[in-house]
């Protein structure tokens, strides 16, 4: 049990989720010297590895809809994704200047052009494009990325000035396994009880862990999921729905809100999709750099973001996440210019209409403002749901 109630933690959540200075980062990072701080861009990096250097891995989504781009907008076209640019503001209007390095997880074209522009912005510090395989087979792609993550662990031990064992990625691993642990609890209880946990809070006490120590945030999730098991909601007619398509640009939390209210209990989701991108814990025995390429190969989400062999895959995994979670339809909101989701959103429309599975698309940008049309959209949706389940 804990002797914090849900309002309280939600508003710590809520505080870090609007702090655009990293206020939490940099004072864990002053705390003692010596302290580095590595940032990265969604969807996925190892931090364990940043973690076992001794150092903070810093998640980067965007600057969301309270910050204003004068800057940003300069350094690229208006028909891309909004995150490169409000990414470029954060930079320049000097809210990093404390991050010691920056990783860009290979996502699209648009982010492996961002590592070029931040490589010329501060040329001081630290910037990888963090490459991942595009063929899954042991021998060709699982040795191509345990070689990039031996690299990036030769660069973190440039930068800490000691060097990184076995056993410090071990324990890392470890730390990590019940961070998902715990997340996977968290999901859990809003499949179970969507009500009690909703999305608009789950998605703010996990974004925390963007910011915070892991060990921390690991204990805010078991802090809140008790907290919210021991509250009694009304339980109201809504739909279970999915939500899909938001693994990179994160989505504004009123935006989540709006569909709350729309009638969506949302009991799955793609959010901030580094804290469940792993499915089940990592090995510790044995070389931990393969047991993580292992890990990515082959007990990882299925995203737009990622490559695979069977496209149509992608689509199935979707259809057991439905399954799984007792879903009644899926929302794929996607953000504006977004081509991995775009380009596979029909794959995985195709595949669920095979299911018998109902879906609407929209899409959205971390800055928008106006929500009464996806509000009304998906209440028309999840109306055709109670109609057509009742028929």
């Amino acid at each position: 049990m804990t002797d914090k109630s849900v309002s309280e933690i939600v508003a710590r959540c809520e505080a870090l989720y609007e702090d655009l200075n990293f206020t939490a980062a940099r004072e864990w990072k002053e705390a003692e010297p010596g302290r580095k701080v590595i940032g990265y861009m969604p969807i996925y990096v190892p931090r364990e590895l940043i973690h076992a250097a001794g150092m903070l891995p810093l998640g980067i989504m965007g600057g969301g809809d309270n910050l204003e781009v004068i800057h940003g907008d300069a350094y690229y076209q208006s028909y891309i994704c909004r995150i490169p640019r409000s990414t470029i503001e954060l930079g320049v209007s000097g809210r990093l200047d404390f991050v010691d390095g920056m990783l860009f997880p290979s996502i699209c074209d648009v982010i492996r052009n961002l590592s070029g522009m931040w490589k010329m912005l501060f040329p001081e510090v630290y910037a990888k494009y963090f490459d991942v395989p595009q063929t899954y087979q042991d021998e060709v792609g699982g040795v191509f990325y345990t070689n990039e993550m031996r690299e990036f662990l030769h660069d973190l031990e440039g930068i800490a000035g000691h060097k990184i064992t076995d056993d410090d990625i071990r324990a890392s691993i470890e730390v990590y396994n019940e961070n998902r642990r715990a997340i996977g609890d968290l999901y859990a209880l809003r499949a179970a009880q969507p009500w009690n946990a909703p999305a608009s809070e789950a998605y703010l006490v996990i974004r925390a862990g963007l910011v915070l120590p892991v060990e921390e945030h690991t204990q805010l999730v078991r802090d809140y999921i008790a907290a919210a098991s021991a509250e009694e909601r009304p339980l109201k007619d809504n739909s279970r729905v999915i939500l899909t398509g938001m693994f990179c640009e994160q989505p504004p939390l009123n935006l989540i809100k709006s569909l709350e209210m729309s009638g969506c209990y949302i009991v799955d989701d793609d959010f901030v999709l580094i804290s469940r991108w792993l499915l089940g814990d990592v090995p510790t025995e044995g070389d931990p750099v393969h047991n993580l390429s292992q890990a990515f190969l082959h007990r990882s989400m299925s995203t737009a973001a990622k490559y695979e062999p069977d496209q149509a895959e992608k689509g199935q995994f979707l259809v057991r996440a439905v399954q799984k979670a007792g879903a009644e339809g899926v929302i794929f909101a996607s953000t504006s210019f977004c081509d991995p989701a775009l380009l596979d959103r029909p794959i995985l429309q195709n595949v669920l209409k095979q299911a018998g599975i109902p879906y609407i698309a929209f899409k959205y940008a971390e800055n928008s403002g106006q929500m009464q049309p996806i509000r009304e959209q998906a209440g028309t949706f999840v109306d055709s749901i109670k109609l057509w389940s009742a028929a």
